[in-house]
């Protein structure tokens, strides 16, 4: 069972907040970290394109990025939301089993 983080920008960090809340109490998470006050510059429709963004952190399971990349574009109001997965190539083997043990099935 891999364990990875889901790297995903928001608008706002109330936005963060609500999809961070939707994600773990789904349990398609263990847990979320926000982060405001990012600034990004990026294309957009063949614009340059400047602004505030919050990032969203979250700690999973491979497993279930499907479904909770499902749930931020449901939640989202990017019509191309940023929703990235980076492995998790080690650490503290206790945090790695919470981690799959509050995404498990049987959690809750």
């Amino acid at each position: 069972m891999a364990e990875i983080f889901v790297y995903v920008t928001c608008k706002s960090p109330e936005q963060a907040e609500a999809i961070g809340a939707a994600l773990v109490e789904r349990r398609l998470c263990a847990c979320v970290n926000i982060l405001p006050g990012m600034r990004s510059l990026y294309w957009w429709k063949g614009k340059l394109e400047r602004g505030d963004e919050t990032v969203l952190v979250a700690k999973t399971r491979e497993s279930l990025l499907g479904s909770l990349t499902e749930a931020v574009k449901a939640l989202h109001s990017y019509e191309v939301p940023c929703v990235v997965a980076l492995p998790i190539l080690g650490g503290n083997p206790d945090f790695l089993r919470w981690i799959a043990d509050e995404t498990s099935p049987s959690a809750g």
